[in-house]
């Protein structure tokens, strides 16, 4: 990352993951499960779904609607959290291509 000096202070630029900037494992999938977790939030407000109708909706139950919420999904995979964006009405594309290092990398377009 990049450092510099703005009044005084030492900042780095940010990786566009804050995940992999804070050393976290496994930084891609948080930062996917992240994005799903936004857009679901989104989704559920736009919608003016109640915790409850939300969690019927998609699947789950109503404490894990509000975990999420909140910012807590470790206890969804990212599959899950795909099939709570389709059951709300949401379609998702997965994109396969070379890379262009040699290793790949995960990466979350919302359209």
């Amino acid at each position: 990352m990049k450092k510099r000096v703005i009044n005084g202070i030492e900042v780095e630029s940010s990786s566009g993951n804050v995940f992999a900037d804070l050393g976290l494992p496994d930084a891609d999938k948080l930062k996917i499960k992240s994005g799903l977790v936004i857009e679901i939030t989104q989704a559920i407000r736009k919608l003016g779904l109640t915790q409850q109708e939300a969690a019927k909706r998609m699947g789950i139950t109503q404490p894990k609607v509000s975990d999420m919420m909140r910012g807590d999904f470790s206890n969804l995979s990212e599959r899950k959290l795909m099939d709570c964006l389709n059951r709300l009405g949401y379609d998702i594309e997965i994109k396969v291509k070379p890379a262009s290092q040699p290793v790949g990398h995960l990466m979350l377009a919302i359209a």
